[in-house]
């Protein structure tokens, strides 16, 4: 069986890069995700990105953040 943090891991790299209009959002997601609005999704909408894209990128930086985290955790523990 495949280690499911790998799987992840293959499949985040397999993501298109973030537009880059959408940097800021990103970072939030990244830094402080709770204070996301829908005023931020809004205004991706506005530069033209489908809800679709929105919500893939975002679970993609949010998984790809925890899992940075995961890795200095672990550097840690050793």
């Amino acid at each position: 069986m495949n280690d499911p943090i790998d799987e992840l891991r293959t499949v985040i790299a397999g993501l298109p890069p973030a537009p880059a209009q959408s940097a800021r959002y990103f970072q939030k997601v990244r830094d402080r995700a709770y204070t996301i609005t829908d005023a931020d999704v809004d205004e991706l909408k506005r530069q033209g990105l489908s809800e679709d894209e929105i919500f893939e990128q975002t679970v993609g930086v949010a998984i790809a953040e925890g899992l940075r985290r995961l890795d200095r955790a672990a550097e840690v523990l050793e």
